[in-house]
């Protein structure tokens, strides 16, 4: 097998591998499987030294080291090791001779560890990583080799690491708009590492994604002179393609093959032996364009991107990166109505690029938060003038093969991006590389207003208009421009928007027409919106050809920039009115605070009010039925910029017997009825009265009963759906639910199990906060057990978690052993309940 998974069995501690005997050291001595987080299992602390930003998490040195056979028969091949990631500043050793150091925590590397091994016997293997300059980023990174690691072997002549590139240059259609014809590129790069000039025979094939039927196959002869690599350029003509797009991921497989066919000096001489190395990447079938007239075009046909953030954590298990996880969570914002995501601020996991192309779901592939200007001391800032062309290049070269990638991104709120720090040449200079590594899809930059990016005397002149008031009053907002008859912003971007196919455009909607007249031939996209906004900007978004979409920060809830999302209910003269959402930014979030708790989908997988909010205003007929704490029925809501009105799926109100509370429904009916006990409270009409001022809301003022409450809506005549909220006892018991019953004995592979809080009638307790204890015997191991909960201290990894609105989430991870494995949960006074998990 050429690429063989090494995740397994690894030895893992704190600080720095030690050749004399510890006791003491070896007693902390643990075997973990990748990919692995330390961070994630350690305590939070008020004293960390990012805070907020990370969630109050913090970590040091750590390593990890494995033993590896490597086979006798191996010993005239090359050797490498390939990761996926590894968070951050790691060291690469083999046999305890240092053979690699990569700074960037999110870009795939290989290292060449030919040189460095014994053939035929085990080889020692450590990798340390360093992520204690904190702090080293705006959000929570995780700690240690959190993606996966590939033990990798091939023939002196072999595909260079991530070789193949393949794209679709053009496609022809029938006069019905049926796929007729595709003419594919394929690029397959080719490395030498012998001392003689090779004569090489390379050939690329198609077949269908888990199929070995070969569909098509071409050839082309190269000769790849010694140490140094070549290049086959080979076209492909496929008939009846089956195209790839969000609603139809038809996949493909690529596949490529070297064969060393001899040697040329003078004439060509025929090898004795020849060799052969064989690999394939996953492909579709698809074409991107971007212009102001037709916006977004797959495949011919205009896309509006309905488009979600996403950090790279995955809740509860920190930044660990697993197929099952990432597809999960691709399945659920789907059941909203997404059908983009933005790798927000870095480079993705191959799982969850693998993902994406397998449920359909289009990437803004991301490269960068920060270039040679710092956001934190610790970033990437202190690397970026020696890495970013290898990171860029290594990233793109993995990911480019991807069907699901449309747009490239070099860059987030880069403060460069007024031209400090030659910040002008630098994003022309990246976006051509990126041009370079792949001229099929677009590139854009993620572009802000002049918070910062400025020298002092325009930062000076900038600031007053940040801590002054717009025309009509409104302080003015981060992020938000300056005013529609304000050009500043345009004159200092122009220059960095050279070379960008697409100009991405953070918080920026009102900016929008003022552009297209100064600049009619750019291509917009909102690559970073207010969350609460979506009901006003939408309709402008989808009736506007140059705007391609919008994507909304954030779609998951993760594990830093905490309590970015709040919102807090105060008396109508309070002081913190004036200053506006910008006074609950996440740097004011007090310790324990661990979310940012701005997301449509919470991190147990649970939608939010705002996540059923947007699917409404992306045209689901579905209802959906709120209720405010009545305790705040006399105050004035203070919401963060990317918070969301605080609406709960409660009607459980202890002491507001016959206190006025506010019903809040999202709807897309012309009139919503309210009904309590069955008595009507009263219709709203469409527009007449707004919850928070949302388009397609219904706000009731009515008085609190406990019972059942109903929100019917009505388009004419007819009603078009139902939701309601029900009283509920206290809790009697625990409720499992294993969203799978069985899983491969891969080390990889994860289910959630819900735990509900019931009342004796089966409902769900919604204000239930009882405290939780989970255990996992057998062939499985609880990989985290928490809740939503985005103020807390409590640990994701010890088993014991305090439930929040009456849910809580274990995560079942698979071993290598076939068998079953069984959760138990269990809570004080409640009798505990198990499930059992197959894995095979």
């Amino acid at each position: 097998m050429r690429n063989q998974n090494i995740d397994k069995g690894w030895q893992f501690n704190y600080g720095t591998i030690d050749g004399f005997p510890n006791p003491s050291r070896e007693s902390t001595l643990r075997e973990v499987d990748l990919p692995h987080d330390y961070m994630i299992s350690g305590s939070v602390k008020k004293d960390a030294p990012a805070g907020a930003s990370s969630g109050f998490f913090t970590e040091g040195v750590a390593y990890y080291t494995k033993k590896v056979m490597i086979p006798a028969e191996w010993e005239n091949d090359d050797v490498s090791l390939k990761f996926d990631g590894v968070m951050m500043n790691a060291t690469v050793a083999v046999n305890g001779c240092k053979v690699a150091l990569q700074h960037y925590g999110y870009a795939p590397f290989s290292v060449d560890i030919t040189p460095y091994i014994y053939f035929g016997r085990e080889n020692s293997v450590t990798i340390t990583v360093n992520p204690s300059m904190q702090p080293n980023s705006r959000w929570y990174t995780g700690a240690g080799i959190f993606r996966s690691v590939e033990l990798v072997h091939f023939p002196k002549l072999h595909i260079a690491n991530d070789g193949i590139f393949g794209y679709t240059k053009s496609i022809e259609y029938d006069s019905e708009g049926n796929a007729l014809r595709a003419y594919i590129r394929v690029e397959i790069q080719v490395q030498n590492n012998t001392l003689d000039n090779k004569m090489a025979g390379v050939s690329a094939f198609l077949t269908k994604d888990g199929s070995d039927e070969v569909i098509i196959s071409r050839s082309q002869k190269i000769q790849v002179n010694p140490a140094s690599s070549e290049t086959a350029y080979i076209s492909i003509t496929l008939d009846k393609p089956e195209l790839w797009d969000a609603e139809n991921p038809n996949l493909y497989r690529l596949c490529a093959s070297v064969t060393d066919l001899g040697t040329f000096k003078t004439h060509f001489i025929p090898t004795e032996n020849e060799t052969c190395d064989e690999t394939s990447v996953l492909f579709g079938i698809k074409t991107v364009t971007a212009d102001v007239v037709n916006g977004l075009r797959i495949n011919g046909k205009t896309v509006k991107l309905k488009g979600g953030c996403l950090h790279h954590d995955n809740g509860m298990l920190g930044a660990v990166s697993l197929y099952d996880s990432e597809l999960r969570k691709l399945s659920i914002m789907k059941e909203i109505g997404f059908n983009a995501i933005r790798t927000t601020h870095n480079p993705p996991s191959s799982a969850l690029m693998e993902a994406c192309d397998r449920i359909g779901m289009y990437v803004f592939d991301e490269a960068f938060d920060a270039w040679g200007i710092m956001k934190q001391p610790g970033d990437y800032n202190q690397y970026f003038d020696t890495d970013w062309e290898k990171d860029l290049t290594a990233f793109m070269k993995r990911d480019r093969n991807h069907p699901s990638v449309i747009i490239w991104s070099t860059g987030n709120e880069i403060p460069e991006r007024g031209g400090l720090g030659n910040g002008y040449t630098l994003a022309t200079r990246l976006a051509k590389k990126a041009h370079s590594l792949d001229p099929s899809r677009p590139v854009s930059n993620a572009i802000c207003s002049y918070w910062s990016g400025l020298d002092d005397e325009l930062a000076a002149e900038n600031m007053k208009k940040v801590i002054g008031v717009d025309a009509d009053g409104n302080p003015p907002l981060q992020n938000a421009d300056g005013g529609k008859n304000d050009t500043s912003w345009e004159e200092f971007s122009e220059a960095f928007t050279n070379s960008l196919d697409i100009v991405g455009y953070n918080y920026m909607e009102d900016k929008y027409a003022l552009d297209h007249e100064m600049y009619p031939e750019r291509v917009i996209l909102g690559s970073e919106n207010y969350p609460k906004e979506i009901g006003i900007r939408w309709p402008m978004v989808e009736s506007t050809p140059y705007v391609i979409g919008d994507f909304t920060w954030t779609a998951f809830d993760y594990i830093g920039e905490a309590g970015i999302g709040k919102s807090v209910f105060l008396e109508e003269d309070d002081p913190m009115h004036k200053i506006g959402g910008f006074a609950l930014m996440s740097h004011g979030s007090p310790y324990p605070w661990r979310l940012a708790n701005d997301a449509d989908v919470d991190i147990n997988g649970h939608i939010l009010p705002q996540g059923e909010y947007r699917s409404v205003i992306w045209g689901s007929d579905k209802t959906y039925l709120y209720s405010y704490d009545p305790a705040t029925h006399d105050k004035k809501e203070l919401i963060s910029n990317w918070g969301f009105t605080d609406v709960r799926k409660s009607w459980n109100w202890k002491d507001a017997d016959n206190k006025p509370v506010f019903v809040a429904v999202f709807s897309n009916a012309e009139r919503v009825e309210l009904f309590l006990n069955g008595k009507s409270m009263g219709i709203c009409k469409e527009g007449e009265k707004l919850a928070c001022g949302l388009p397609k809301s219904f706000l009731f003022d009515i008085t609190y009963v406990p019972g059942t409450l109903e929100a019917v809506s009505y388009k004419g005549n007819d009603v078009i759906s139902k939701d309601t909220l029900a009283t509920t006892g206290a809790v009697s018991s625990i409720k499992l639910i294993a969203e799978r019953q069985e899983m491969p004995a891969d080390g990889h592979s994860v289910t959630y199990v819900q735990a509900e809080l019931l009342d004796s009638d089966g409902n769900i307790v919604p204000d239930a906060d009882n405290k939780l204890t989970a255990t996992v015997t057998g062939e499985g191991s609880l990989a985290a057990f928490g809740s939503a909960n985005p103020i807390t201290d409590e640990n994701y990894t010890t088993g014991s978690f305090t439930a929040y609105r009456g849910r809580a989430t274990a995560i079942i991870r698979s071993g290598y052993t076939s068998g079953t494995c069984t959760l138990t949960v269990s809570g004080d006074g409640l009798e505990s309940v198990s499930a059992t998990i197959n894995i095979k």
